[in-house]
């Protein structure tokens, strides 16, 4: 009797890649009033790091203190338009001792008309 035996190992792998940004923050920052690290700190990290790429901004708000937020942003859209998007979305899960990182991405869609003779 012959006894074949079959035997297999297999692995997949799924790997997703992409730039590394420094700092590793993404593009904001929402710091709460009691959070271990504040404003003038994370400001002093992100300038460290990426020299005039982000921006702080101090809010009044009962659990923030303020947004770190990647300056080109700004450039996209209102500064406060953004703010009250980004608070009043971070409002729903942020403590007051927490740090909340964020991706933030915006497109920006353009349709024009133009007479035709």
């Amino acid at each position: 009797m012959n006894q074949k035996r079959i035997y297999s190992r297999r692995a997949t792998l799924s790997l997703k890649m992409s730039e590394f940004e420094v700092p590793p923050m993404q593009d904001l920052l929402v710091i709460g009033r009691k959070a271990p690290i504040g404003p003038e700190a994370v400001r002093r990290m992100a300038e460290a790091l990426s020299p005039e790429q982000f921006t702080i901004i101090t809010i009044e708000h009962p659990k923030v203190e303020a947004v770190l937020i990647r300056t080109s942003l700004l450039q996209m859209l209102d500064k406060d338009i953004l703010i009250n998007i980004v608070l009043e979305e971070a409002d729903r899960m942020i403590s007051d001792t927490m740090v909340i990182r964020s991706e933030l991405k915006i497109e920006v869609s353009v349709q024009r008309e133009v007479e035709l003779s």
